[in-house]
C-alpha cells in the first residue's frame, strides 16, 4: 500500500481506503461487511468512510459493529463521518444543516453509532447557505479542542466556500478545513482539475475522493444492461443511472476496456490507478460489496506505475473530456 499526507497536515492515509455509501445495510450484512474490511485492513487500507446519512444510520452502527470485533489498534486505522442531511427518516428542525446544533448533536450520534472516543475525520456533507460560515467554522474548531475529531472537512463544496471557510479561520485563528471529498473519476472531472488546484496550492487541502469507478460503470458491468443486485438496480437511484447510461459513455468504456485488455488489468483496477495518479488525490474510497472486486481495484497500486505518459495519452484520446477555461 501506498500512503499519502493529507493535504498539509501530518495524517497520512493510505492511497486507497474503503467505504460504506449505499453498500452497508443496503447491499450488505455484518458478515460481508466484517470479510470485506477485513481485507482491506490487511492490505494496508488504513481510512474507513462513513456518513450520518447512510441508511439512515444504519451504516455507522454496521461499520461500528464490526471495528469492535475486529477490535484491531485504534492508532492503525482512521474513520470518519459526515454531517447535513441528517439520519432521521422523518425530519423536524435543527435535524439537518450545519448549525452548531446539528453538528455536534450528529458528531456525539456517530460516535455512538461507530462506538468509537473520536472521529479522526468530520465533514460537513454539503455547504449551508443557512448558516452563517463562522458558526460552522468555530463549531468545528471546539470539536477539534474537544477531543471529539482531530479534522474537519468539505464535501461537495465549491472552492469559493472553501476559501471562505479558510478567510474565517484565518481571521479567528482558528483551525480550518484540511480536506474535501469530492467526486472524481474518468467522467468526472471538472472539480478535481479545473476548479480546486488553486485550494491546493494556497490552502493546501487534501481530497478524500468518492466514486472512482462512477457508481460502478468504469466496471464495464452495464454494458449490457443493468445486472440484478447492482447499484443501479436499487430503488432510489434512477439518478445514478441517468447519469451514467449514456450512450457515448458506454461506447468510450468499451474503448478503454482495450487499454485496460492490452495492460493485462481489469477496467476497474485501470480506472482506480487513473484517479490516484493525480497528485492530488490523497486517497480514492473503495465501495466493494463482493471480495473478488476489492481484491481487483487492490490491484491498481501495483498498476500504478504503468500508467506511463504513453498510457495516459492513450486515455485521454479515449475520454476527450479534460476540462479546460473557456476564454471565448
Amino acid at each position: 500500500m501506498q500512503y499519502r499526507r493529507l493535504g498539509r497536515s501530518g495524517l497520512q492515509l493510505s492511497a486507497l481506503s474503503f467505504g460504506s455509501w449505499v453498500s452497508f445495510h443496503g447491499q450488505i450484512e455484518d458478515t460481508t461487511a466484517d470479510e470485506l474490511m477485513g481485507i482491506a485492513y490487511d492490505n494496508g487500507i488504513n481510512f474507513f468512510d462513513n456518513a450520518e446519512t447512510y441508511a439512515d444510520g444504519e451504516s455507522e452502527l454496521m461499520m461500528g459493529r464490526v471495528l469492535k470485533k475486529k477490535n484491531w489498534d485504534r492508532t492503525s486505522y482512521t474513520v470518519s463521518s459526515k454531517a447535513y442531511f441528517g439520519s432521521r427518516k422523518h425530519l423536524l428542525p435543527n435535524q439537518t444543516g450545519l448549525s452548531r446544533k446539528h453538528l455536534t448533536e450528529a458528531c456525539h450520534e456517530a460516535l455512538q453509532r461507530l462506538q468509537l472516543d473520536y472521529l479522526d475525520l468530520y465533514f460537513c456533507h454539503r455547504p449551508d447557505p443557512n448558516t452563517p460560515i463562522e458558526e460552522v467554522v468555530w463549531t468545528m474548531h471546539n470539536l477539534i479542542t474537544q477531543g471529539k475529531i482531530l479534522y474537519w472537512g468539505t464535501s461537495q463544496w465549491s472552492a469559493a466556500e472553501i476559501m471562505e471557510a479558510h478567510a474565517v479561520a484565518q481571521q479567528y485563528r482558528l483551525i480550518g478545513p484540511s480536506m474535501e471529498q469530492p467526486q472524481y473519476n474518468m467522467f468526472e472531472r471538472y472539480k478535481m482539475e479545473l476548479e480546486y488546484p488553486p485550494i491546493f496550492r494556497n490552502a493546501g487541502m487534501g481530497t478524500t475522493i468518492f466514486s472512482p469507478l462512477a457508481a460502478g460503470f468504469l466496471t464495464g458491468k452495464y454494458q449490457g444492461g443493468i445486472p440484478a443486485g447492482s447499484r443501479l438496480s436499487m430503488g432510489g437511484f434512477e439518478w445514478l443511472k441517468k447519469r451514467w447510461l449514456q450512450e457515448d459513455r458506454i461506447y468510450k468504456v468499451e474503448k478503454l476496456k482495450g487499454v485496460a485488455g492490452k495492460l493485462g488489468t481489469a477496467l476497474s483496477s485501470l480506472a482506480v490507478a487513473w484517479t490516484i495518479a493525480n497528485p492530488n488525490v490523497t486517497t480514492a474510497i473503495l465501495g466493494a460489496t463482493k471480495k473478488e472486486q476489492l481484491l481487483e481495484n487492490l490491484k491498481a497500486i501495483d498498476l500504478l506505475p504503468r500508467l506511463t505518459p504513453e498510457v495516459l495519452t492513450e486515455i485521454e484520446n479515449i475520454l476527450q473530456n479534460k476540462p479546460h477555461f473557456d476564454l471565448a
